[in-house]
């Protein structure tokens, strides 16, 4: 136990007076560790201080360079691809809505015109951005009308997102391209991934319907009811859900 010494005080034998003296000997070797560990501390950040500061400098650069990277390089570059983007886009959108120029239309989307990026220039000029990750979905899409199977699948293979619609709508445009390439089996595989991807009422029916109907052909009555009847519980007011009855019926057959 530490004794406090007060002023004017003295130790009433010897006895006392050595258990002072052993407290202030302990005292001070203790500060004088805290010393010597400071001398050193200090030696070392001296005898180091180049490397130290050449390690901060070199986390500082890195910082900085992230930093500007992203506010003077990646940002502007993200909305100019974007702007690009927004030109093949009208030919794709117009592509669908007409009756006797869609081929011209999708293909003008794909190449551009008049001087203007169509979706293989975006995805090009513009890699590892928003906008060429988008226009590789319609790039996909725009195959998948022209009846380019092989390069919708190499298309939107390459898309990714975590959106419930167009992640799930790229998954089944795989699917529907399988299909089309007589690949049935393949076809069922990303329509069941388009299912898992989102339960949302616009994609989840739609593809619940392709998938039964491929398990329908491939034999698989089990799996082909189990989409079937999950239309006609979960969603009832789909347009998939008319006639999904008789699809039931064929596949309890």
């Amino acid at each position: 136990m530490a004794t406090y010494k007060k002023r004017g005080f003295k130790p009433k034998n010897k006895e006392e007076e050595a258990q002072i003296e052993e407290h202030d000997s302990t005292t001070a070797e203790v500060f004088n560790t805290l010393d010597e560990g400071a001398s050193k501390t200090e030696e070392w950040v001296q005898k180091n201080q180049n490397y130290i500061l050449g390690v901060i400098g070199v986390i500082a650069v890195g910082v900085l360079a992230y930093l500007g990277y992203h506010q003077f390089i990646q940002n502007p570059k993200e909305a100019s691809a974007a702007n690009e983007l927004f030109y093949p886009q009208q030919y794709f959108d117009q592509a669908l809505a007409s009756e006797t120029e869609k081929d011209s239309l999708f293909t003008l989307a794909l190449n551009g015109a008049q001087g203007k990026y169509g979706f293989l220039d975006i995805i090009e000029e513009y890699s590892g951005t928003k906008a060429a990750n988008l226009a590789k979905y319609s790039a996909g899409m725009t195959y998948l009308n022209l009846k380019q199977y092989d390069q919708a699948v190499s298309y939107l293979e390459d898309f990714s997102s975590d959106d419930d619609i167009m992640g799930a709508m790229a998954k089944g445009g795989i699917g529907d391209a399988f299909s089309q390439l007589n690949q049935p089996e393949d076809a069922l595989d990303y329509y069941e991934k388009a299912i898992a991807h989102s339960d949302n009422e616009f994609t989840a029916p739609r593809y619940l319907h392709k998938a039964g109907v491929v398990a329908l052909n491939l034999g698989e009555k089990s799996k082909a009811l189990g989409y079937f009847e999950r239309i006609k519980e979960e969603y009832p007011n789909s347009q998939e859900a008319n006639g999904i009855d008789a699809l039931i019926g064929l596949a309890q057959n």
